[in-house]
């Protein structure tokens, strides 16, 4: 392992930033925070005094042009992810930039070319796929233990509705459950059959309240071999966060899927009645997503999930929302 700490610099004060990268990052092997930016330098100040990070900036573009700074995590509304990335690419940094990564397949193309040509690495922090939970959870459905996989549910919701003013819940910012949350069960499907969807059926509840925005929506997915993904995602209903993956002898239950709680890493694989709990060691995943993030860098590897992967996925996330709107099913081509 490289012993090296790669230096990051932290592109908006967002709470995802301050309450569990920022953290990660402090806490984490490979990794230090040297700077942070805010469009106001008094909450840049204030952020870094809290946090006890070196240097705070007033601008996104002064952290750019700090040259101890290797790499940038983007925290920022969807809507400005296209254009921080490539402004990060051009100055020369690596980039862990928040899902979804961008609005749609054309932004996504655009940001990998300019990662591509200025020679940077591009990430899409979809931190649940660093648990060490979904490596075992994929030897357990390779062995045969729960059979042939028969289908995959899977639901993250939880309930901000009444926080009128945030950036989920406006339309020009890239706002809506789909891209907020049901990006992730539409993530851990692809990632666990390793295939790509060939249809989506969607439908949602678009709230006069909240810009039209899709509230709660609930789909399937069609998967080659006859499988499918069931899910629902959603904003303003109680919090679930889980994946159930139904085998022909069996089945794997992930009580906590996508954020993990304390005492929740673990899965369950149930056979012919009888059920098994898997444990699995308390991480941060986090942590492991910014080490990964560094050691690939440093060593000069491929990402264990390349920037290509978000252009496969925003396609499904977006043929949802046009599933959505159009009350139809959608081919994906």
């Amino acid at each position: 392992m490289d012993t090296r700490k790669m230096k990051w610099g932290i592109l908006g004060c967002a709470n995802i930033a301050i309450n569990s990268v920022i953290p990660a990052i402090k806490n984490s092997i490979s990794n230090e925070v040297t700077a942070i930016a805010s469009r106001g330098k008094d909450k840049a100040l204030k952020t870094a005094s809290a946090l006890n990070i070196p240097r705070a900036y007033g601008s996104y573009e002064e952290l750019l042009a700090d040259p101890d700074v290797e790499a940038v995590y983007i925290p920022l509304p969807n809507h400005l992810h296209k254009q921080w990335t490539i402004k990060a690419a051009q100055a020369g940094k690596h980039i862990l930039c928040e899902k979804p990564l961008a609005l749609n397949e054309k932004e996504v193309e655009e940001m990998i070319e300019a990662c591509d040509k200025a020679n940077v690495y591009l990430a899409e922090a979809f931190m649940y796929r660093y648990h060490p939970r979904y490596i075992q959870l994929k030897e357990t459905i390779r062995s045969g233990e729960i059979g042939e996989i028969r289908g995959i549910h899977s639901v993250f919701t939880f309930n901000n509705a009444e926080d009128m003013e945030n950036v989920r819940y406006k339309q020009h910012m890239g706002g809506g459950s789909l891209y907020d949350v049901g990006c992730y069960p539409i993530s851990a499907a692809r990632m666990i059959l390793e295939n790509e969807p060939e249809a989506v059926t969607t439908h949602a509840f678009f709230s006069s309240q909240h810009d039209q925005v899709d509230m709660m929506a609930s789909g399937l997915i069609e998967f080659p071999n006859q499988i499918s993904l069931t899910f629902d995602c959603g904003m303003w209903a109680e919090f679930r966060n889980s994946i159930e993956i139904v085998g022909s002898d069996g089945k794997i239950e992930v009580p906590s899927a996508f954020i993990t709680m304390d005492g929740k890493n673990h899965f369950i694989v149930t056979k012919q009645g009888i059920s098994k709990v898997i444990e699995v060691p308390e991480v941060n995943q986090y942590t492991l997503q910014v080490d990964s993030f560094a050691q690939s860098v440093y060593q000069k590897q491929p990402l264990p999930f390349p920037s290509k992967d978000a252009h496969y996925n925003i396609k499904v996330v977006t043929a949802c929302i046009e599933s959505a709107k159009a009350r139809k099913r959608i081919e994906i081509v």
